[in-house]
């Protein structure tokens, strides 16, 4: 009877082994692998900007940054919105950009207030110069005992030792006469002198009392020891010296009457003191000489009050403003320079001109073929049809402002064009233009993305202005950061170009324009 119970226990227990191994099995199986892990790549805050200043690099007259974006956790966020407590993160007391043209750091900017102007926020600081990179540390002779450090070579290098036997020995066998060295106990001439070794003298014999009272200054040896060195010794410089007390010879006793020249050398003696004129400038002349250190004095300085740090300076759009673009980030990435490097130089001039041309036509700045063709016939009506010279062509109509740049954005892809230019004429008649293009497989250039406005529809489709290349989601590939510059507003917008495409990826202060098409 027992048994049959024990038998039936163990396989209840079984079972139950078993249900609770099959009904972990959807378990494992929904949750494989460490899902709290965080990935050590996972990419961390960074702000982009744009400085603005006036005057020099380096030394502005005045200058303002504008936030643009903040990368966090992948995801572009507004700069100017993002952590807004009140002002945004990107622009808080003490945060660091690094200033860069072309890819390259030309300089720091430190943000040390922030305000709001016309509706954005504007932070305020100073620039300063890059660091300077640690020279290194001067090579440093190792000296230890039984080895030390070649001077020429990192290797060490085994010497022997110097003992006075050895130094004996050698100057023995070099000069000749071992006698006249060993009584003295010093080292031949052919092993040098190590100054920090000691050196054994002769004691001096103390034949006559007045040896001791006559010595000069010119004699080496101290009254304490009684030693002399040995002959031929070099005095040592540091060795106190015994001299003859003269009160004559004194300077202070010149001052003092002709009693005191064989006076106590305790004996307090007058001197003559320079008026040294007061440090306090900022008493008032017609009063006397005050002595009181407490009493206030008015004197000129600057005030530390609890101010901003920078005042605001910079209203508005100046013409002679410059901008930079300003990356802060919490890594230290490696310096990727966006210039693109021509293999046929004579390629560059050649975009160039191909570009300038399709510019002048979305400006209207060409010849219409049509009134071309109609002067040709003209000119082949007349009576000196067959002696007719050709006219040449007139020249091309000039671009105003043109900025033109060829980057690479990204190692080992092809160039990138932009250009932009405007014409000339009253603010509301003037035409602007702005072209991305990349060359093609044959040579000739393809037109990635083409913005053409005017004065008076700024509002509508604004004015393209390149700032500068930027790699603002820190994967080490170039985007182009351009500002969209309206009648009475502007953003910033970031624009990737991949795949023979140019698309937007951001824009500040959340305005969506008019799509831009390469018609």
């Amino acid at each position: 009877m027992s048994l049959c119970r024990t038998d039936w226990l163990w396989m209840g227990r079984r079972i139950l082994a078993i249900t609770g191994v099959l009904a972990a099995l959807p378990a494992w199986a929904q949750y494989p692998g460490q899902v709290s892990k965080t990935s050590k790549d996972a990419p961390e805050l960074r702000a982009i900007g744009v400085l603005e200043w006036i005057g020099v690099a380096g030394k502005p007259t005045t200058s303002r940054i504008i936030p643009v974006t903040v990368l966090d956790g992948g995801e572009l966020q507004d700069g100017g919105l993002y952590l807004a407590r009140p002002e945004p993160l990107a622009l808080a007391a003490e945060v660091e950009y690094e200033l860069e043209q072309n890819g390259k750091p030309v300089g720091l900017y430190d943000i040390r207030n922030a305000r709001q102007e016309q509706g954005s926020w504007v932070g305020y600081g100073s620039w300063k110069p890059m660091p300077r990179p640690k020279s290194a540390p001067p090579a440093q002779e190792m000296a230890h005992v039984g080895f030390e450090s070649d001077a020429q070579s990192d290797e060490p290098v085994l010497h022997r030792k110097h003992h006075a036997g050895d130094a004996s020995a050698a100057g023995t066998g070099k000069g000749g006469d071992s006698g006249s060295n060993s009584g003295s106990g010093s080292t031949g001439d052919a092993s040098p002198a190590d100054p920090d070794r000691p050196t054994l003298h002769k004691k001096a014999s103390g034949n006559s009392t007045a040896d001791t009272n006559t010595a000069t200054a010119s004699s080496s040896p101290s009254a304490d020891s009684g030693t002399a060195p040995a002959a031929g010794s070099p005095a040592d410089p540091d060795r106190p010296t015994l001299h003859k007390h003269d009160s004559t010879d004194s300077a202070d006793a010149g001052t003092s009457s002709a009693g005191a020249a064989a006076g106590d050398p305790d004996r307090p003696v007058l001197k003559k003191t320079k008026s040294q004129p007061s440090d306090d400038g900022g008493h008032v002349e017609s009063l006397p000489d005050v002595t009181d250190p407490d009493r206030p004095r008015l004197q000129r300085g600057k005030y530390e009050g609890n101010d901003i740090a920078v005042t605001p300076s910079m209203i508005g759009l100046p013409p002679e403003m410059q901008q930079a673009v300003a990356v802060s980030d919490a890594k230290t990435h490696t310096v990727h320079v966006w210039n693109y490097a021509w293999a046929n130089p004579d390629d560059e001039a050649k975009m160039k001109a191909a570009l300038e041309d399709i510019a002048r036509g979305a400006l209207g700045l060409n010849q219409p073929a049509a009134a071309t063709k109609a002067k040709r016939t003209t000119t082949t009506q007349t009576a000196t049809r067959a002696k007719a010279k050709t006219v040449p062509p007139p020249p091309p109509a000039p671009l105003t402002d043109e900025q033109f740049r060829v980057f690479e954005l990204a190692y080992g892809s092809g160039a990138t064009l932009v250009l932009t230019a405007h014409t000339d004429g009253p603010a509301a008649q003037e035409k602007f233009v702005t072209l991305v293009a990349q060359p093609d497989l044959y040579g000739n250039v393809l037109v990635l993305l083409k913005s053409v406005t005017d004065g008076a529809h700024l509002d509508e489709t604004p004015r393209m202005r390149l700032v500068d290349a930027v790699d603002a989601l820190a994967d080490n590939r170039g985007e182009l950061l351009f500002e969209m510059r309206g009648a009475t507003q502007r953003q910033f917008a970031l624009y990737r170009v991949l795949r023979g495409r140019a698309e937007k990826l951001f824009v500040s202060g959340g305005a969506e324009f008019a799509s831009q098409s390469a018609d």
